[in-house]
Order: structure tokens, then C-alpha cells, then sequence
């Protein structure tokens, strides 16, 4: 996992978040499994270099996560907010994605995230911001 900042900007303001970055397949099937918190300003950013269809769940995951879908543009296209801990349902993106960000439940709503947001990500090691 590799620690880095995304900032999501929106009509509210702009929002930071310390993010573990999933890339690998293993960190991604992993994810935030067994964990059992999350600071309030933390996350995990699942990136996966390439738009494609994502989905989902929330096997062995404790905490409640608001999932932000992030497209090739780096803007929100989707939010699915307070999933259920330890559900098996399927959460899809509902069309390709570049990436993942999984962040305490009601934190979308609390800061007033939406769908067409920016997205600002400075890859570890990459020198790229968008």
C-alpha cells in the first residue's frame, strides 16, 4: 500500500483525504477487509490505471464505506453511500471507471460530494496531477 493524498473538489469546498493507494490485485482484493476503523479524513484509493467496469462488495469489511466511482476524466461518476458491513450484494459502477475511492459512510454527504466533483490525485512516484 502506498500513502498519498486525494482532494476532491466541489461546490462545498475542497476535501482531503489520506489514502492508501490499491493497486496491486492483492491489495485490491483486499481492500479495507478486517479493518475495524477509519479515521474520519482517511481512505482508500482502489486505482486501476485503465477505465473498466467495477464492481464490489463488502465481504469482511467491519466499516460502513460511502464508494466513490471516479471515471477516466478523474471526475465522480457515481456514489453509493452507507453500504452494509459484511454484505454480499454487488456495488457496480454502472459504466468504466479509473478508480475507487472507498471513505467513511456519510462522509459524501456530510461534505456535499457529488457526481461531476474533481478528483486530484498526485500518484506516488508517478509526478502526475489531475
Amino acid at each position: 500500500m502506498i500513502d498519498s493524498e486525494v482532494t476532491i473538489v466541489s461546490e462545498s469546498g475542497e476535501h482531503r483525504f489520506e489514502v492508501e493507494v490499491a493497486r496491486a490485485v492483492e491489495e485490491q482484493a483486499r481492500g479495507l477487509m478486517y479493518r475495524q476503523g477509519l479515521a474520519s479524513d482517511a481512505g482508500m484509493l482502489f486505482d486501476y490505471g485503465r477505465p473498466r467496469n467495477i464492481a464490489m462488495w463488502m465481504r469482511n469489511t467491519y466499516i460502513p464505506l460511502d464508494m466513490i466511482f471516479i471515471g477516466a476524466d478523474w471526475r465522480i461518476t457515481r456514489i453509493v453511500e452507507r453500504t452494509v458491513p459484511l454484505s454480499l450484494a454487488t456495488v457496480a459502477s454502472e459504466g468504466p471507471v479509473r478508480a475507487v475511492l472507498e471513505v467513511n459512510a456519510g462522509t459524501a454527504s456530510r461534505l456535499g460530494i457529488r457526481p461531476g466533483d474533481r478528483v486530484i490525485h498526485e500518484g506516488a512516484g508517478s509526478g502526475d496531477s489531475r
